[in-house]
């Protein structure tokens, strides 16, 4: 088993983390234990009562989070003719066509987020093998394939996150920095919960938010009671 340093020892001595506490207290907790000489990333992980192994129960999709996560996102724009003007408007950090898919083959990846217009997709699917295993291809389900370039980059670059559920059931997703401030970091995972809600599919039976877990990039992690959660959208 990995060992934790003397400071995350120091930092859960004497701590009831088994018991599951109101968002806000949880995140207080989060907040207050952060010992990092830098800024943490919140974390939230979302237990939901779903079997992945069916389509039908895949939970994938986006929010924009009210308070953003905190990060600067750089932006790729696949696009040609007026739409690559569009995007370089809207504050695309890169745009371009064939050229950049030239670049990404030998091996450039300094972007975080990729966004295409349709008509663009068939260029884009020659590096689907590159950009798919790093979660970085275009996607129409979640909203990076299409003509309304202006309206999906300011989402983005304003704290848009991509969450997918993984073969545990698990939803995990950063919901901003330690320094937002405890109001601020609830804000953000009552709004991620909510969506989360909304996606519950007609499928999944039995109780859907199963648990709930909040945690620092370095520090200790808190149980959020589901029940009391749900109280607060």
């Amino acid at each position: 088993m990995p060992k934790h340093g003397k400071k995350y020892r120091n930092a859960v001595k004497n701590l009831d983390r088994t018991t599951a506490r109101p968002v806000d207290e949880a995140m207080k907790q989060v907040v207050e234990l952060a010992y990092a000489g830098f800024d943490e990333t919140v974390d939230i992980a979302v237990k939901l009562g779903v079997d992945p192994r069916h389509a039908d129960q895949m939970v994938r999709s986006s929010v924009v989070l009210p308070h953003g996560t905190g990060k600067t996102t750089r932006v790729l724009v696949f696009a040609k003719g007026p739409k690559e003007a569009e995007a370089k408007e809207a504050g695309a950090d890169y745009v371009g066509g064939d050229e950049l898919v030239e670049k990404i083959k030998e091996g450039w990846l300094e972007f975080d987020k990729a966004v295409a217009t349709p008509d663009m997709m068939a260029t884009v699917g020659k590096i689907g093998r590159i950009l798919g295993p790093r979660n970085l291809m275009p996607n129409a389900k979640l909203g990076t394939v299409t003509f309304d370039l202006t309206a999906v980059i300011k989402e983005i670059k304003g704290g848009k996150v991509d969450f997918r559920v993984d073969k545990a059931g698990i939803i995990h997703a950063g919901i901003g920095k330690v320094s937002f401030g405890v109001e601020k970091l609830c804000d953000n995972a009552l709004a991620l919960v909510e969506r989360l809600i909304q996606l519950k599919p007609s499928t999944s039976k039995g109780l859907y938010l199963r648990s709930i877990s909040l945690s620092s990039t370095m520090g200790p992690g808190f149980k959020v009671d589901p029940v009391e959660l749900r109280t607060r959208l």
